[in-house]
């Protein structure tokens, strides 16, 4: 499931003379900022989905989360490329399923407390956003009347436990074995066996679909960051320890300092989840041979019209505000990606939208000169180059190794 949040981004900003530099003795204003960027909040709710936080809809999210039946192959599943050994992401570049992927999948741990999924945001939902891989070629490559056969056949007792009575699926003149829109392919026999249906069947099994995705969310909203480093530091310094009992070696420290100072990693890198869940345009050079992905301009139009979203028929909102106030014409969307959470930041590399930096070291040295000119668009303003010393950079890449905490049990 490919997307999942979002650009390794906003080390960069104008240097602040006035910012103090003196870890370990913090002014007022940086314990503040060092208290806005620590400790694991809330769970916030998921008002699109009723059964988000029901204890069985996450067991049963968490078996179809793992069931290699949904996939065009038999091989193929959430876990493939949202790896439990990595922090739930992808430690390929190119995330790959029945194919190879034109972006890398990133981390679930945190995403929890994102308004948009997906690179560029195409999906405002952690359950629509577990939909799309399932339908697409390169990665699942099923489709929803194969998924409503299949949850019929292995998982109808818990489905129905949790959202009452499946269609009378064995009817399989009213429910072909496959199908589904498919409008790019509208020869294809799955979208053929799609428009054959009556609406309210088509309406039956897009809600079997949404379900299942849902209880796919339940079990990912228990995928929760753990407690690092700087949390640690973060509460000892609030409980009056100037030391930060210790949890930070002098270099993190360093590093911490830089990062809400100098380096400017906190105006994009912010609050609990250090992300402030938009969407950036870092002036990313185009690869050689590749087309040029239009990110944000072409994710937030497709989320307002995605069948699935916060408005849709198959939301459990009363309120859609983040939709209602998008803009989809705005400028700065082109070439645009979602900035992604730092929290386990160094166990989860490649990064970038495709992978395109292996290391921690590879990030901070492009944000270091900033080469080039945006091919589309422009560079994000705040954005420019850190110019720092090797010392700082390697303090700086301490600190985000004090973002890790233990994976999700």
């Amino acid at each position: 499931m490919i997307g999942i949040i979002a650009v390794l981004l906003a080390c960069g900003s104008a240097p602040d003379p006035s910012t103090p530099q003196q870890p370990g003795g913090w002014s007022p204003a940086e314990r503040a900022l060092i208290a806005s960027i620590a400790g694991v909040p809330e769970l916030p709710p998921s008002p699109t989905n009723r059964v988000a936080d029901d204890p069985d809809a996450a067991t049963l999210g968490s078996d179809l989360f793992f069931d290699v039946r949904l996939s065009g192959n038999g091989e193929v599943s959430c876990a493939t490329c949202h790896d439990p050994g990595h922090y739930f992401a992808d430690p390929k570049p190119l995330s790959e399923g029945l194919g190879q992927t034109t972006r890398h999948a990133p981390t679930i741990v945190g995403a929890q407390w994102a308004a948009w999924l997906f690179w560029d945001g195409r999906a405002d939902s952690l359950w629509s956003q577990a939909q799309g891989p399932l339908e697409s070629a390169a990665e699942h490559g099923t489709n929803r009347l194969e998924i409503a056969h299949l949850v019929a056949t292995h998982y109808r007792d818990r489905y129905e436990a949790l959202f009452g009575p499946l269609p009378p699926l064995e009817d399989r003149a009213r429910f072909p074995v496959e199908g589904r829109p498919d409008p790019g392919f509208i020869n294809g026999p799955d979208h053929k066996a799609w428009i054959a249906m009556t609406e309210a069947d088509q309406d039956a099994v897009n809600r079997v679909f949404a379900n299942v995705a849902k209880a796919i969310e339940a079990f990912e909203r228990t995928l929760l960051p753990g407690e690092n480093a700087l949390d640690r530091y973060a509460a000892a310094l609030q409980a009056g320890d100037p030391t930060g009992g210790g949890h930070l070696t002098d270099a993190q420290e360093r590093g911490l300092s830089l990062f809400i100072g100098d380096a400017g990693c906190i105006n994009c890198h912010n609050g609990p989840m250090l992300t402030d869940d938009a969407f950036h345009n870092l002036g990313l050079p185009i690869p050689e041979g590749k087309a040029p992905d239009m990110g944000r301009a072409v994710g937030a139009r497709l989320v307002l019209d995605a069948p699935f979203n916060c408005q849709s028929a198959y939301s459990d909102a009363e309120d859609c505000p983040e939709l209602r106030y998008l803009n989809p014409d705005f400028p700065d969307f082109i070439t645009a990606f979602k900035t992604p959470t730092l929290r386990n930041v160094a166990e989860t590399a490649p990064y970038m939208h495709d992978g395109r930096f292996a290391a921690l070291t590879d990030v901070l040295a492009f944000y270091q000169v900033l080469p080039g000119k945006p091919a589309f668009g422009h560079r994000e303003l705040t954005l420019e180059p850190l110019r720092l010393s090797q010392a700082d950079l390697d303090a700086l890449e301490a600190f985000l190794g004090a973002l890790t905490g233990p994976p999700p049990s």
